[in-house]
C-alpha cells in the first residue's frame, strides 16, 4: 500500500514523523514512544521499521522525539517524567484529530521508559487508546534507570543541579528534576485504569523479563498476550548485525496492533 511520510511539529517544539497510507477513509493509528536516552526511529531503526509494517497493514503511525531528545526543542537536562508524559499527550490528541485517522481505533507502544510513558498516558487519557504495546518494559522505572545511572549520579545531580553520565554507547547530561521525577511516576495505578488490550514483549536476557508477567496477570482488558523472547537483550540483538529476532517482534507486533485496532 503507497504512503506517505510527513515531518510534524507540536506543542513546545516537539518534532515528529508522520506516516499514512493512501486510504479513502480514516484508517486506525499507532502512536510510537521512545525509550531513555533514545530517539524517534528507535535504535536499529525499529520504530521506522514497524511505522512501514504498520503502513502496509494500512494503519497510520506518529513517532516523535521527546523534547530535550533527538530533533525536537529543549534542553536534555529539562527532561522530566512528567514532561515527556506531557508530550505523549499532545502528540496522542495530535493524532487523534488528524482527518486521515479514525480517532476511535488508535494504539499506543512504548519501548523501555517510553513504556512507562504510554502507561502513564493510557491510565489517564479521557478517551483511552484501543491497543498498548510495551516492548522491554519494567514495572519499577526508578529502579532500573538508578541501577543504569547510579545512586551517586543523583545525588550529584541533586547538589550540582545536574550531571553528565557516560553510559558507555552515549553520554547524557540530567537535571536534578530528572531524577526526582522517577518518584512521581506512579506506574502501577495508572495502569490500573487501563481497560484495553495489551501486548508486552521483553527479551529473555534483559531485566524487563521480570516485569512481563506482572503487567500480563494485572491487565484489566480482555485481549492480553505476552512475548517472552529467547535468546533477546533490551534491544532484541538489533545491534548484532543479525535482525532475526527484531523482524520478528516487528512482525509479531503490527499484527497484534492491525487484530486490536483494526
Amino acid at each position: 500500500m503507497s504512503q506517505q511520510e510527513t515531518f510534524v511539529t507540536l506543542a513546545n517544539g516537539v518534532r515528529g514523523t508522520f506516516v499514512h497510507p493512501a486510504a479513502s477513509a480514516p484508517t486506525p493509528a499507532v502512536l510510537m514512544l521512545h525509550g531513555f536516552a533514545s530517539q524517534r526511529d528507535e535504535v536499529g531503526g525499529m520504530f521506522a521499521r514497524l511505522a512501514a509494517a504498520l503502513a502496509e497493514r494500512g494503519i497510520a503511525s506518529l513517532r516523535i522525539d521527546f523534547r530535550g531528545w533527538g530533533e525536537s526543542a529543549g534542553e536534555m537536562a529539562e527532561s522530566t517524567v512528567g514532561g515527556q508524559v506531557e508530550d505523549a499527550r499532545a502528540a496522542y490528541a495530535f493524532l487523534r484529530a488528524d482527518p486521515h485517522v479514525d480517532a476511535e481505533r488508535v494504539g499506543l507502544i512504548g519501548f523501555s521508559m517510553g513504556g512507562t510513558i504510554a502507561c502513564l498516558l493510557a491510565g489517564s487519557a479521557a478517551e483511552a487508546p484501543r491497543s498498548l504495546v510495551l516492548w522491554s518494559s519494567t514495572e519499577d522505572l526508578r529502579g532500573g534507570l538508578l541501577a543504569e545511572l547510579g545512586q551517586t549520579n543523583a545525588e550529584i545531580a541533586a547538589r550540582d543541579g545536574r550531571v553528565t553520565v557516560d553510559l558507555g554507547w552515549r553520554s547524557v547530561t540530567l537535571g536534578h528534576a530528572f531524577f526526582a521525577s522517577l518518584d512521581e511516576a506512579d506506574i502501577t495505578s495508572a495502569y490500573a485504569q487501563y481497560t484495553g488490550a495489551l501486548l508486552v514483549v521483553a527479551g529473555m536476557d534483559d531485566h524487563s523479563a521480570a516485569s512481563l508477567d506482572g503487567f500480563r496477570e494485572r491487565a484489566r482488558g480482555a485481549l492480553r498476550a505476552s512475548y517472552l523472547v529467547p535468546g533477546a537483550d533490551h534491544i532484541f540483538n538489533v545491534l548484532s548485525g543479525d535482525r532475526a529476532i527484531s523482524d520478528d517482534i516487528i512482525a509479531k507486533t503490527a499484527a497484534w496492533l492491525a487484530m486490536t485496532c483494526g
